[in-house]
């Protein structure tokens, strides 16, 4: 007992020290024994891994971050497998954080090298691929452990498919499903320590919340984004024939796959699997006789556990469902979610691009193709092409009609061009136009039909509902445009289309590929059936395989969809010229205004009118780039769909897209009705939109526009009383000075009455009908003093004054003389202006 008391007084140290802990290096057998072995055999109930669990979680509270780092690199290499088991899920969940949110981990997502440099390396060194906490997977991994991982935290239609008791159709579910233990709920799946691990990577980016002071983390820089890329160029190299192994301890052999052995067979959830199943498990014991296969299983469970966890969320059902309006949204990922995936397939095309010629042709299928060929080929296709489009198709019908959907249509153009991450593309200083797209994309092209056609008219009814004098939207359109107007693309697609709309003499059935023997032992591929040779098949079977044999299919170069492109055209001339007319109207203001304007003696923004508008805030180089990115999203759409001159010069025209005589824009499409004009459907969405507007001026009375932000409330509200006053007073003299008919009176109406009352548009019947009403007499106006802007100038104009030894009545004089001398200025032009129209 001695002994155990000691044990116990050293655990309640709060300074545990690892030494105490540690598990002796092998020795002779002369050594003295561990006492602290000694006392956990004698007292089975009070493992060590308690007192190693214990320790662990109060130096996560206590110890700095790279201290605790450093011991669990030791812990790690000193403890046996018996012992760290019962530490690892405690320490995944550490790290990336619980399924539920709560506890935040490492918080990687916002972990930045240039923040917060010592984190991010310490982090970054210790879950590198090839890192302690790799070595910690591995070590478990060749004990055959497993770890519990709940059902309820799966993606919805994987968790609907269990609870339904009907077998996800991806082989990463077999043979794992457990019975939760007695007394508790749920169900649960059986996991290696690999797939364990891979579990709660994957699943942190969408079940950590991000801080809020997260949103300006830039996604790229952050240590998550950097361990994805990494873990893909690990477990999927575009080099070498396998996988590098990796070793639990140096100069070992490399692990191998836990078994996967199911706890509970499927037959007691009713399912027709049962003894196909088994025959699978029936061929996992012998894994190590191939060597190659025995070195994929990794990449093929990190393969399918970001597939399932980042794109698995809709449901060809749930998919169907959702094209109903009245369905309630599910799952919507996040701009950073997007990010990741779009990394993702970037990599797997390189993957899938890095078989050398030989393998990758046809005639390479045969019994020689090692499993990480048969992989490279499969990968896509097998694993993520209907998921992907599931996602896209979402994401596409449900993503906000702002600039952020630029994540997605950049992941979206990143799986239409495998080739651009292909060995042979060409240099990145070379013309990307002058190369057109090779034939050898052709069945990917093919096979894909829908990603390219469908979600193309997703992004047209998307972008005819943008305002796309915005930069960021006209880069939008630009990029589509480019993407689809590359040489041999288009035909490619209308080839696919016409070999889906030929005639069929046998409709491939939709059903569920059941999961035949295995062909090579340990490989997920197992499951994949031969290749089809037959194209027109293929592309029949993509497509009802997505959308059902029932399906409406919309050719990309029929009549629907090339009138939604000439639509888009329209508008994009719209555009164009609407942000040409928006421009030249900040130049005018600009130019236009009065000097003294600037010094506040000429009153600003007099109409109320709002005149900034996003060109303005970014700038005239933004006006630039827009008309540069419209005018060559309209030269690519014109290629992709052979649009002529002519049919644009028409269609122009006929929109009314051409300029008046003022060459101002012309009013928002409309019709007169008996309470004056009514917005079309057409005029509406140019409102919307900002490709046209009304001219809306203030038509009220200037001195009771509402106090501006420019402008001091109980300054203006003082002068308002002292104007009106004088106005009352003065009324009879100030109309007598006005009607005279020399230079006195055209003196006295350019500063009394309000200049282009006359000459104003009442766009309104209604107003048009009380505009008698509306004449005001000659009156003085003092607002202008209740500006800051006036105020600053005067007491700017005083401060220069008094460098030259200029008193303030003195300076008062000059200023006074100065403006009567512009005054008269502006009253003889006035006049002869005046002349001049009679």
């Amino acid at each position: 007992m001695t002994t155990f008391r000691r044990l116990v007084a050293e655990w309640r140290l709060p300074s545990l020290k690892w030494a105490t802990l540690r598990v002796p290096q092998r020795s002779p057998s002369t050594a003295a024994p561990d006492p602290a072995r000694q006392a956990a055999m004698a007292f089975p109930h009070l493992q060590q891994p308690s007192f190693l669990l214990a320790s662990l979680k109060a130096d996560s509270m206590n110890k700095p971050f790279a201290q605790r780092c450093q011991d669990l690199v030791k812990v790690i290499e000193d403890f046996p497998a018996k012992e760290l088991h019962g530490v690892f899920p405690w320490l995944v969940e550490s790290i990336f954080g619980s399924l539920d949110g709560v506890l935040p981990g490492w918080n990687l997502r916002c972990l930045q090298g240039r923040v917060s440099p010592v984190e991010h390396s310490v982090a970054m060194e210790f879950l590198d691929p090839g890192g302690p906490m790799m070595k910690l997977v591995y070590k478990l991994q060749a004990e055959d452990y497993k770890f519990d991982f709940p059902v309820s935290c799966l993606p919805g239609p994987v968790k609907a498919s269990i609870q339904e008791r009907v077998l996800p159709d991806s082989p990463l579910y077999h043979n794992k499903l457990q019975l939760p233990p007695s007394g508790g709920l749920g169900l649960y799946l059986a996991l290696n320590p690999f797939e364990y691990y891979m579990f709660f990577f994957a699943l942190s980016l969408i079940a950590q919340k991000p801080p809020p002071g997260a949103l300006h983390v830039r996604t790229s820089d952050c240590a998550y984004f950097i361990l994805v890329d990494r873990y893909l160029a690990w477990f999927l190299p575009t080099e070498g024939s396998v996988v590098p192994p990796l070793s639990s301890s140096p100069g070992g052999p490399s692990p191998s796959p836990a078994p996967r052995t199911p706890a509970v067979p499927f037959a007691s959830y009713g399912l027709h699997h049962t003894s196909l199943l088994k025959r699978h498990v029936s061929h996992q014991t012998s894994v190590n006789a191939d060597p190659a296969s025995h070195e994929i299983w990794r990449s093929e469970t990190l393969l399918q556990v970001f597939v399932e966890m980042w794109l698995h969320h809709y449901s060809l059902e749930m998919y169907q469902k959702m094209q109903s309006p009245h369905a309630k949204e599910s799952f919507m990922p996040t701009e950073e979610h997007v990010l990741v995936v779009r990394l993702l397939l970037k990599h797997l095309h390189a993957f899938a691009n890095s078989l050398r010629p030989e393998q990758a042709s046809p005639s390479a299928h045969s019994h020689a193709a090692s499993p990480l060929e048969e992989f490279k080929r499969a990968a896509v296709p097998r694993f993520v092409q209907q998921k992907l489009y599931l996602f896209l198709q979402h994401c596409f019908g449900h993503w906000p009609l702002d600039a952020s959907f630029r994540a997605v249509l950049e992941m979206w153009l990143s799986y239409l061009q495998p080739w651009r991450y292909a060995p042979e593309r060409q240099a990145p200083g070379s013309d990307c136009q002058a190369r057109s797209v090779s034939e050898r994309w052709a069945p990917f092209v093919q096979e894909n039909l829908l990603v390219y056609t469908k979600l193309f008219l997703g992004f047209l009814n998307r972008a005819l509902r943008t305002d796309l004098v915005s930069p960021k939207n006209a880069l939008m359109v630009f990029r589509v445009a480019k993407v689809f107007a590359q040489p041999n693309l288009a035909e490619m697609i209308q080839r696919g289309e016409q070999l889906f709309l030929e005639p069929e003499l046998g409709v491939p059935q939709r059903q569920h590929r059941p999961f035949t023997a295995p062909s090579f032992t340990g490989s997920f591929l197992s499951s994949w059936p031969p290749a089809v040779t037959d194209a027109s098949f293929k592309v029949k079977s993509h497509v009802y395989s997505l959308e059902g044999q029932d399906c409406k299919y919309t050719p990309m170069f029929g009549p629907e969809v090339r009138a939604l492109v000439l639509r888009l055209a329209q508008l994009i001339t719209q555009a164009k010229q609407t942000a040409k007319s928006l421009s030249d109207q900040c130049g005018e203001s600009a130019a236009g205004r009065p000097f003294l304007s600037w010094l506040g003696f000429y009153p600003a923004d007099t109409n109320g009118a709002y005149a900034g508008n996003d060109l303005d805030e970014m700038g005239q180089d933004s006006v630039r780039k827009t008309d540069e990115y419209l005018e060559k999203a309209l030269e690519y759409l014109c290629q992709a769909f052979r649009l002529s001159e002519a049919q644009l010069a028409q269609l122009t025209l006929a929109l009314g897209t051409t300029q008046d005589e003022n060459g101002k824009k012309q009013l928002p499409d409309c019709i007169v009705g008996e309470d004056g004009l009514i917005l079309t459907p057409l005029g509406r969405y140019q409102v919307i939109s900002g490709l046209r507007r009304f001219d809306i001026e203030y038509q009220g009375d200037w001195e009771l526009q509402p106090i501006r932000s420019y402008e001091i409330a109980s300054l203006v509200r003082a002068l308002f009383q002292l104007s009106s006053a004088i106005n009352r007073r003065f009324a009879g003299q100030m109309a007598a000075l006005c009607s005279r008919a020399d230079f006195l009176g055209s003196f006295c109406r350019y500063h009394l009455l309000e200049p282009g009352l006359s000459g104003r548009r009442l766009l309104s019947p209604v107003g048009r009908g009380h505009a008698a009403n509306r004449a005001r007499g000659p009156r003085l106006s003092l607002r202008f003093l209740g500006s800051y802007r006036t105020l600053l100038s005067l007491l700017l104009a005083f401060s220069v004054a008094s460098l030259f030894c200029v008193g303030p009545l003195l300076c008062a004089l000059l200023l006074v003389l100065g403006y009567l001398l512009y005054a008269v200025a502006m009253t003889l032009l006035t006049e002869r202006g005046k002349l001049h129209q009679l």
